[in-house]
């Protein structure tokens, strides 16, 4: 396709810098133009925000950090419609005439139907957002019509058999999720490109799963290249697919983005003996993996008891690899105390269910809170 980026690094606005590590609202704007203008200087073009991301403030951040201060030509921006946040037609263009506004872009290089499921699905054809997409192309607003996804190979066949007109599927795709029952990844890259039809990768380090693995794992992949980190296996994994087109990494700091822009400046697909090695090592990380959660924080837009859920698995996942029995007690026994002075507890669940209405991966996010409120409290 000739609207593929040259290359497929692309710079996700979701896990940006932060001035207060609690409020993901509170973007550093000096740290995130600096990184901004070596993305660009590098050679990378792509940059993906969305209409919630970080708490609603990544599409000012984008206006902020790149479309104020970059020809607007240097670049392609990519945002999205969420079924969450719209109930009438109306609703559509009152969301985009706000992006527009928001990021002072003029026009979208890449939109999205955002996040779709089977539920998800019966809003955006009620409110015929597939149509209303294709007539803001045909304005001149958006130059590409796709959509993000996240449920079973067989509705996404059934969506792009019943929509060949949008041009490209953002997936969730990485080594650890590549034959998950959950996610299935391999089999809905098939289908996309049963389609013909590029792949956007998200969730390519599984919101930074994949870039802090376990000693074991690390020691098989130091073995094969010492000088990679962890997350360029997992980047360098799904980019070497054939039909993948970019690859997302949110990226927190500048250290990031160096790391992310050296092995994908010149980017080299991994080899089929590498590629094995990425599944050895899926292996053993989900032998230690207790809540699959990759912190994106769709689960607490909504959440009546403002639960930090991703940071409470993200703790409770760190002390599964821990051996308790002898250490007893681990620093996030502290991490879990402090987090009640800004949050809900994670035993305040009222199981209400908003949660995993929204969750990508389809957590039982009321049963894991449950026992991570055993652990801690």
């Amino acid at each position: 396709m000739d609207f593929k980026p040259e290359k497929k690094l692309g710079f996700g606005l979701m896990r940006l810098p932060l001035t207060d590590p609690s409020d993901p609202s509170k973007i550093d704007i000096p740290q995130l133009e600096q990184m901004v203008d070596a993305f660009l200087e590098r050679g990378f073009t792509y940059f993906d925000t969305a209409w919630m991301y970080q708490e609603f403030a990544s599409e000012p951040a984008a206006g902020q950090a790149l479309v104020e201060r970059h020809p607007r030509e240097s670049f392609t921006l990519a945002t999205k419609l969420h079924a969450e946040f719209i109930n009438t037609r109306e609703d559509r263009d009152r969301i985009f005439n706000e992006q527009l506004k928001k990021t002072g872009a003029g026009y979208f290089d890449y939109y999205l139907i955002h996040g779709i499921d089977a539920v998800m699905l019966e809003k955006y054809e009620e409110l015929d957002c597939f149509g209303w997409l294709l007539d803001k192309k045909a304005q001149g607003l958006v130059k590409h019509a796709g959509f993000s996804f996240h449920d079973t190979p067989e509705l996404l066949d059934d969506i792009l058999t019943k929509h060949p007109e949008m041009e490209f599927v953002q997936l969730q795709i990485n080594y650890l999720d590549w034959t998950s029952q959950w996610v299935q990844a391999k089999a809905c890259y098939d289908i996309a490109v049963k389609h013909d039809k590029p792949v956007i990768v998200m969730e390519p380090v599984k919101g930074g799963t994949l870039a802090q693995i376990p000693e074991e794992a690390e020691k098989l992949f130091a073995k094969a290249d010492a000088g990679r980190s962890a997350a360029s296996w997992a980047i360098r994994f799904a980019a070497s697919l054939p039909n993948v087109m970019v690859v997302l990494s949110g990226m927190s700091d500048m250290e990031q983005l160096d790391d992310n822009t050296s092995y994908m400046q010149d980017f080299v697909p991994l080899t089929g003996e590498e590629n094995d090695l990425c599944f050895k090592v899926a292996d053993i990380i989900n032998s230690r993996i207790a809540v699959p959660c990759t912190g994106c924080s769709y689960c607490t837009e909504g959440c009546p008891m403002h639960i930090a859920i991703p940071q409470y698995f993200s703790l409770y996942n760190e002390d599964m690899r821990e051996d308790l029995e002898q250490k007893g007690w681990t620093i996030n026994y502290s991490n879990y105390d402090n987090l009640p002075k800004k949050f809900g507890k994670a035993s305040e669940c009222i199981g209400c269910g908003q949660c995993e209405r929204v969750c990508p991966q389809h957590l039982p996010i009321i049963e894991n809170l449950k026992k991570v409120a055993a652990h801690y409290e």
